[in-house]
């Protein structure tokens, strides 16, 4: 691969992480998984497994790796915290279930 074909990657991985760490910052506030879709964030995480992969797989291993693996790292703290959300969101539901029941 050639320098400007690996710049343009790293680009593209900056470009697209970037939403990331906003996507977290939601999911930390809102404090539930409502909006969130665990398939879009299962298939992310696995293409960035097969990014990392690939760049393993090459002849030379490349700088690019690097922002494969912060990504991976995003989308994992966004998976975390989906599970600790939908927790959340069902311990919510139950707890409303109860106040209809005693009111």
């Amino acid at each position: 691969m050639t320098f400007w074909s690996q710049f343009f990657e790293m680009l593209f991985l900056v470009g697209f992480g970037i939403a990331w760490p906003s996507s977290i910052v939601k999911s930390i506030r809102s404090k539930t998984a409502k909006g969130k879709s665990l398939l879009f964030l299962s298939i992310s995480f696995c293409a960035y497994l097969c990014g990392i992969t690939s760049k393993f797989m090459a002849t030379s291993l490349s700088y690019v790796v690097v922002f494969y693996v912060i990504n991976l790292c995003f989308v994992g703290t966004d998976i975390v915290l989906y599970f600790i959300n939908s927790k959340r969101d069902k311990e919510r539901e139950a707890q409303a279930a109860c106040a209809l029941e005693d009111g």
